[in-house]
């Protein structure tokens, strides 16, 4: 017999993992990223684009199985993904791998908890399936880092597919040949290009919510008997091949110490609502704001090294960054963000309303804000901030941040990541619902159906 494929060793994996193989700080991560996660949802529930969507997901999964989180309809469980994903992801908001730059928990947790509460799952079970399929995702994403963004594929959305298909395989309780199978049915599933970036449309949100959606498809597909690739990965037209530009890739990193050396908790929460790559320029501009009292009107020029990997992603084309269309492109706009962050001393999601995104003043304070190739950027998974501002005083001020707020190296805490979700999840439901998900999620693993999770998260429930 053949040797098993790479993904029928992650699926064998994904199969065997239980809840007590997990060590106790995977288990806090995972449910603190729980929290994260809702409240990114909940406080996007609010945008036109979440309405329109759900009007969307309404129509193509109608049914009575799971609820849009924020808002309470009711749909089937791969509609209500499609919704939650998507709203998941909407301001961008929500944690990144930076060893694979992809948004991982957005399309576990919300294929987890969508698809809970169709199942009546238990805490238990929502955290043991969300690990696996972010560890799943974290370490097929790293393979090939940065390779599927200069493809032109936004890398969450061809990676988070998988990630998700293993969390929708290990909820269903499907064995090792049927995940698989859904493995392989999920990479003719995935899918999510970069055209967005240059006119501010939607569809960069949309790609988790149809990760969540293909996910759920894939794994009912799998356990009725539909087959997919084994070689799904690593086949001569399978997804390394097709979706990664060339460049060096790390096959190793997909099962180096599966099970004992865990990639999902190295991942990054984000403090900012916008392009993660561009947050360790912020970190910078914030100290420079609070310790050196800069402000915008004093602002004569400034200059911003950056990796060459990201200026396509946040500096160019200057001319489309410079003039944002919509609040969505705007947070991709390298220039807009560094300019609204020192007009207002913090980047909040207020900071791209459509006054603000047309705001003369941050607009001319953007055009002053330049950048430059960092020949000594960081390859690995650091985002590098660097600012180098002349002021109309005649100063030179510069700050170096190696490690963004938020990652490994320079975390959040975890009271930080709590008063996040509080600031988010306020803009929809009362304080009495903000504390009740804060202490069920904290003690998630004790919880009997994770339908009072959901329930919680309506705000006339």
């Amino acid at each position: 017999m053949p040797d098993r494929s790479y993904s029928e060793k992650l699926a064998r994996w994904v199969c065997d993992l239980s809840y007590t193989d997990l060590p106790d700080a995977v288990q806090a991560d995972a449910k603190l990223r729980v929290l994260d996660i809702l409240g990114t949802t909940l406080a996007a529930s609010t945008l036109r684009s979440s309405a329109i969507m759900r009007d969307g997901a309404l129509k193509v999964g109608p049914g009575n199985e799971s609820r849009i989180i924020g808002l309470g309809d009711r749909a089937s469980a791969a509609g209500a993904a499609l919704a939650n994903g998507t709203m998941a992801h909407a301001l961008d908001y929500d944690d990144t791998h930076l060893g694979s730059v992809v948004h991982i928990s957005a399309p576990v947790v919300s294929t987890a908890l969508t698809l809970g509460e169709k199942l009546k799952a238990t805490g238990d079970q929502i955290l043991t399936a969300i690990v696996a399929g972010a560890e799943t995702g974290c370490r097929i994403g790293s393979v090939a880092q940065k390779l599927f963004h200069q493809q032109g594929y936004h890398a969450t959305a061809v990676v988070g597919t998988y990630a998700a298909t293993a969390t929708a395989a290990k909820m269903l309780g499907l064995n090792a040949e049927q995940t698989t199978n859904a493995l392989g049915i999920a990479g003719s599933q995935a899918s999510g290009i970069l055209q967005c970036f240059n006119d501010g449309t939607w569809t960069k949100q949309f790609h988790v919510g149809w990760s969540a959606h293909a996910a759920i498809t894939a794994a009912y597909l799998a356990e009725s008997g539909f087959t997919g690739p084994r070689e799904v990965l690593e086949g001569i037209q399978g997804f390394f091949s097709t979706y990664a530009a060339p460049g060096e890739q790390h096959p190793e990193r997909l099962l180096d110490g599966l099970g004992t050396r865990w990639e999902y908790p190295t991942t990054s929460f984000k403090p900012y609502p916008c392009g993660h790559v561009v947050h360790g320029f912020l970190d910078c501009i914030l100290q420079l704001y609070r310790e050196e009292g800069l402000r915008a009107d004093q602002v004569q020029s400034m200059t911003c090294p950056i990796a060459e990997w990201m200026i396509p992603i946040m500096c160019e084309p200057r001319d489309v960054k410079l003039r944002p269309l919509t609040d969505y492109h705007a947070k991709f706009s390298f220039p807009f963000t560094i300019a609204a962050t020192l007009t207002f001393g913090r980047l909040g999601v207020e900071a791209f309303s459509n006054q603000n995104i047309r705001d003369p003043e941050i607009l001319a304070l953007a055009e002053k804000i330049m950048h430059a190739v960092d020949p000594d950027a960081p390859a690995g998974v650091q985002f590098k901030g660097w600012i180098q501002v002349e002021t109309t005083d005649g100063r030179t001020l510069e700050r170096v941040v190696d490690d963004n707020w938020g990652s490994e190296s320079n975390p959040m805490t975890p009271d930080q990541v709590r008063q996040k979700f509080r600031e988010n999840a306020a803009l929809v439901l009362s304080d009495d619902k903000v504390d009740t998900l804060i202490g069920t999620t904290a003690s998630l693993e004790t919880l009997t159906n994770v339908t009072q999770i959901v329930s919680n998260c309506i705000p006339t429930a």
